[in-house]
């Protein structure tokens, strides 16, 4: 007879067999029996005590960005539970990997409105890749094995487990851990299909002005590499989406920018100018086609993605494959023929150097010292500063965008930032967890002053961890973004957008992060030479006149090529 352990125990065995060794947690009544067996394996697993659940949903996230392995939440039932709704709403339309485990009520209470009793399945199913409620000890490590194989195979997400209170209490047996390797009726990655790839091979050979969309499935799939070569062989540009920035490094000649409404002007006009778009892992979502109905109406389209329901979403594909990128670009490259495009390649430099011109000139390089900085400039001068290896992460808005724009990348995955939900309050927690995911690379978190004080309380948990994150605020006293288009688009009506905002660098100073303002020009260089000379955490508030603003920028409602130079001018080509 084999000895009898509790379902608590069996979850912290289990998670160590899929070689966790760190969640992010917050305890409450309902979970204390986890946490309780988790003193018990302090040497083998560390939990992350954010100040929020939020926080630490998004600090998995990063973690899991970084790592390439998936993010583990752990807290308590109700209020708990819920808190992490827009986590996995944003881990959902990210294809960020988490597992995620919530307390619940004794399976005898529930359904009585129990104190903290929600219906986390009935939340969490539209926007999970798989939820489930565990009502007893005998089904923990099975499910904790169903639950790893589903958030990381396929497109990665995340799941949900539920577990009751007396789940976790009751006795099970002591039998080795067994991984999930299969599923019946779930197939993560199809077979290839061989004709798929030959004509898509014929695409590609006979196209003249042929361009790569690449976005995050090439990073979940470890595929860059086999993109550039893709690229080099058929001298084909590249661009990216917003979570695809770094798939190639920004100074390779055959990458060509960002895509979308605040992308580089080449990539966004030539997608209308191009005979055949290849778009792998990216899933044509509005910010990148502007209005469909004129999005690359002279092309074919070739789309490669591991997740059939992507195919002729939003965009008619001409030819699909449905595979893993990386499996997808080995078997397509040796029947690629070498070629170049050589003038093809030129014409988006030519777009771009006048981008250069009209518009980041001005934006990243200003003149008179003693003038309020501009955001590109800061984020321009932090990646001059920052070195090849380091990580962007960003909250969402005007500090995303401009920080995408002028941050220099040299390796991969080195960008976090919430895409397709837009998650303020993000950027904080998730820096967190990015740089635990990756300790031997710098962080940089780009955040605004609205958006840190979404979840500024995880200076706590930075302050408690020693988590060496530096974090710049563009300080405009704004809800910039919005500003933004109330200035261009609701006759300079600013309702609801100012801030009375706190000073950031006493609070930082509060918990033990030291930090200084940069109230001008002749301030930041120097003050940036501070925060990346230090070893520790650090903190900029930097002061940014409210009229600055992101360009290029294609308005909704406009074809990608319709592009916003200023408030007033658009560029003609």
């Amino acid at each position: 007879m084999s000895d009898k352990i509790t379902g608590a125990e069996a979850l912290i065995r289990a998670l160590i067999a899929e070689n966790v060794d760190r969640v992010f947690g917050y305890p409450g009544g309902y979970i204390i029996p986890v946490f309780d067996r988790l003193y018990d394996y302090t040497d083998r697993i560390t939990n992350v005590l954010t100040r929020h659940e939020q926080g630490a949903i998004h600090a998995a996230q990063g973690y899991a960005r970084t790592s390439h392995r998936p993010g583990v939440v752990i807290v308590t039932s109700g209020p708990a539970a819920t808190n992490l709704i827009t986590g996995l709403s944003d881990a959902m339309m990210d294809s960020t990997p988490l597992v995620v485990i919530t307390g619940q009520a004794p399976s005898a209470m529930l359904g009585t409105d129990a104190f903290q009793e929600t219906d986390v399945m009935g939340i969490t199913q539209p926007i999970t890749k798989w939820s489930v409620q565990i009502r007893t000890a005998d089904d923990v490590a099975p499910n904790i094995a169903r639950a790893f194989h589903i958030a990381t195979t396929g497109r990665p997400g995340p799941v949900v487990i539920d577990l009751t209170k007396d789940a976790q209490t009751a006795l099970t047996d002591d039998v080795p851990y067994r991984p999930c390797r299969f599923i019946r009726s779930y197939i993560p990655c199809p077979d290839i299909d061989h004709d798929e790839i030959r004509r898509a091979a014929d695409m590609i050979n006979r196209a003249r002005r042929p361009l790569i969309l690449a976005g995050q499935g090439v990073t979940i799939s470890e595929a860059e590499p086999l993109l550039t070569a893709l690229a080099e062989k058929a001298g084909i540009p590249v661009a990216a989406t917003l979570l695809g920035l770094s798939v190639m490094p920004s100074s390779h000649p055959l990458f060509k920018g960002m895509l979308g409404m605040h992308g580089n002007i080449g990539p966004n006009i030539n997608t209308n100018r191009a005979d055949l778009i290849i778009a792998v892992g990216m899933r044509f979502d509005d910010r990148v086609t502007g209005v469909v109905g004129h999005y690359a109406p002279h092309a074919e389209i070739l789309h490669i993605d591991i997740d059939r329901s992507e195919f002729n979403k939003n965009i008619h594909a001409t030819a699909t494959v449905h595979a893993d990128a990386a499996e997808a670009l080995r078997e397509l490259i040796p029947l690629v023929d070498k070629a170049s495009h050589d003038e093809w390649c030129d014409s988006f430099d030519r777009h771009n150097r006048a981008e250069q011109r009209l518009v980041n000139d001005a934006a990243t390089h200003g003149v008179n010292p003693d003038e309020p900085v501009r955001m590109g400039e800061v984020a321009f001068r932090v990646s001059q500063a920052a070195g090849d290896n380091a990580v962007l992460v960003t909250d969402v808005g005007q500090n995303q965008m401009l920080a995408a724009r002028y941050f220099h990348f040299t390796a991969p995955r080195s960008i976090v930032t919430s895409g397709g939900l837009g998650t303020m309050g993000f950027g904080l927690p998730a820096a967190i967890g990015a740089k635990m995911g990756a300790p031997h690379r710098p962080v940089f978190l780009f955040t605004g002053d609205g958006g840190i004080q979404m979840t500024i309380q995880e200076l706590g948990t930075i302050m408690q961890y020693a988590t060496p994150v530096k974090i710049i605020i563009l300080n405009n006293n704004f809800l910039g973004n919005v500003r933004q288009w109330q200035a261009l688009f609701f006759n300079g009506r600013f309702s609801a957008t100012p801030l009375l905002n706190p000073d950031f660098t006493a609070l930082a100073a509060a918990y033990g992060i030291p930090g200084e303002d940069v109230a001008s020009r002749a301030d930041l260089d120097g003050a940036i030479g501070r925060m990346t000379a230090a070893d520790g955490p650090y903190l900029l508030n930097v002061n940014i006149r409210p009229e600055d603003m992101v360009f290029p920028m294609t308005p909704v409602g406009k074809p990608v090529d319709y592009i916003m130079l200023n408030p007033t001018d658009v560029y003609q080509p």
